[in-house]
């Protein structure tokens, strides 16, 4: 089974949230939707400012908690490589 981590964010270098899941269009609809109670709901992040595909999701559970013990800048850097607007990638998601 696939899984993604990604990232969500309520503004631009604003709080982070990094999650995984193996059905990304819809956990970033939950989170937007306020539907996941806890830290996201929380803080308001609901952007999708970057996300990565695996083929298992054991690697991106892995991934995932290495991103976690990243410091702040290198996660914003990470962003900014592929997002240097963080837009909100949920958009593009269905095209």
């Amino acid at each position: 089974m696939a899984g993604y981590v990604y990232i969500v964010t309520n503004h631009k270098k604003g709080t982070l949230y990094i999650g995984v899941t193996s059905d990304l269009e819809g956990r970033i609809y939950e989170h937007r939707e306020g539907l996941t109670p806890g830290f996201a709901s929380r803080y308001g992040c609901t952007r999708l400012v970057w996300y990565e595909q695996h083929e298992r999701i054991i690697d991106a559970i892995q991934r995932e908690k290495s991103l976690k013990r990243w410091y702040r800048q290198w996660k914003i850097e990470l962003i900014e490589s592929i997002n240097p607007g963080w837009n909100d990638l949920y958009l593009d998601l269905n095209k």
